[in-house]
Formats: C-alpha cells, structure tokens, sequence
C-alpha cells in the first residue's frame, strides 16, 4: 500500500472537517446529495465527453498505482545487468537463453531474448525504445483523464452554488431562510474545489510520477542491454547505467561500492 497517498487524502479530508467543526459548523450541514450529484455527476460526465472509452479504460486500470507502492528496485537491475554482462563476457551471448525464465522484468526478459537471438543493436534499440515509449504513454494518457476532472470539478462546484442560489433568491420572501440556503448553496463549491485539490489533480500527479520512475528503469534495461550486446566490459556497463539513476540511488550505490572496495582492501 502507498502511505503517503492514503494518509495524505485522510490528513486532508480530516483537517477540513476539524477546522469546520471548530469553526462550530455542523458536519451535517456538508452532506448535501444535490450539491454531490452536480459536482460528481458532472465532472463524471464531462470526462466521460471529453476522452475516448479507451483511455477511460486506462484511466481505470492504472487508479491502483496511487495506493499501490510498487517498489522500483534500481540497484537491483544494475546489479543484475552487471551479472548479465560478466556472463556473456565469459561465455558468450548464447549462455544467456539460460537466464532468460528466471527474469521477472517483461521489457529485461525481451530485450534479453533480442540479444541471444543476435538482432544487430541498432534494431534492439528501436524495439525497446518503443515498448518503452508505449508504456510511458499509456500512464500519461491515464494521468490526463484525472488532471481534466481536477479542471471540471472547481467549475461544477461553481455551477451548484449558482443554482443553488437562484433557487435562493427565487423564493426570499421569508428573509431567515435565506442565510442558511446560501450556505448550503455553497457546499457545492467546496465539493469541486476540495476533490479538485485533493483527489483528481494528485491522482494524476502521482501516476505521472510514477511513469516517470518507470521510464527511468526502463532506460537503465535498454542501455544495459545494448552494453551487453555490444561486449563492453562490466565495469563501464556499471558506470554508464549508473549515470542514470535518480541522484538518490547514486549516492547509495557509490556508497555500497566504497564499502566493497574497503572490504577489499
């Protein structure tokens, strides 16, 4: 489970409602199913218009990556690149069929087949790079269904409270229930603006920064990959896909190799 998604959408939920009831509000008062059917029936609806059912469907399928934390293991694909390669070296390429079933990563267990099969690096290359580039897309397309019902909700919120007050102001002959209709006219607004902020622009966020992860990893698998196929010694494989993890991942890797090397000496 990702924490951080599912405590930050409690501490935020919770914080607007402790801070209502301090301000003496009665949490009743918020749980208006006009208001709730203008803003999630409308944003639903305007996406709905605005995005083919493919992507929809996307959209769908990719919402478990928000409270999934699916660890992305870096050093963990560096290091077995390295074993790969320190094989191959030794052996020769067509020893690598063997560890082809014991590879998890679909886009390693390909490119490494490419590789054994003895497909020149340039057309590895541009088979990869286009698996890659499809699975960027495709969390990017889900993203964007997201990011467009963070820009739908605010303004059905706005919607609501305008309907709600000409339903006000058409009936203000009893000037005391005029207060409180504006208020509840206004529960709307706070349902487009606080889901907008809260819920549909971050779910976006989220999987795009995911994908971006993703995409890192699968850059580190491609140049690993071609190093392979291109007999370079393990030690430039090591430094050249190094080069490419998050700035995090380095220091932790470099740290783990000055460890090696004292152990050594």
């Amino acid at each position: 489970m990702d924490i951080l998604s599912i405590g930050g959408l409690i501490l935020g939920f919770g914080s607007l409602l402790t801070a209502f009831i301090i301000e003496k509000g009665n949490p009743a008062k918020l749980l208006q199913i006009s208001a709730a059917m203008i803003v999630f029936g409308g944003t639903i609806a305007a996406v709905l218009v605005s995005f083919p059912m493919s992507e929809i469907k996307l959209a769908i399928k990719h919402l478990k990556m928000v409270f999934m934390d699916k660890k992305i293991d870096f050093s963990g694909i560096v290091e077995q690149l390295v074993q790969l390669s320190d094989r191959a070296r030794k052996e020769g390429l067509l020893a690598l069929e063997q560890e082809i079933p014991n590879i998890q990563n679909p886009l390693l267990k390909k490119g490494l087949g490419l590789v054994v099969d003895g497909i020149e690096g340039e057309v590895i290359r541009d088979i990869l790079d286009r698996e890659v580039y499809l699975a960027e897309n495709e969390l990017r397309a889900a993203a964007e269904v997201f990011e467009a019902a963070g820009g739908y909700s605010p303004t059905m919120g706005i919607i609501g409270t305008v309907m709600g007050l000409i339903s006000v102001l058409s009936n203000i002959s009893n000037p005391d229930e005029v207060a409180p209709a504006i208020a509840v006219a206004f529960v709307a607004t706070l349902y487009g603006v606080s889901f907008a902020n809260l819920v549909w622009l971050n779910f976006g966020k989220k999987i795009k920064t995911k994908a971006k992860q993703e995409k890192m990893l699968n850059e580190i698998i491609v140049e690993g990959l071609l190093s392979i196929q291109a007999g370079e010694n393990p030690r430039i494989l090591r430094e050249k896909i190094g080069g490419i993890l998050p700035e995090g991942k380095q220091q932790e890797r470099q740290a783990g190799e000055a460890a090696s090397a004292t152990i050594g000496g």
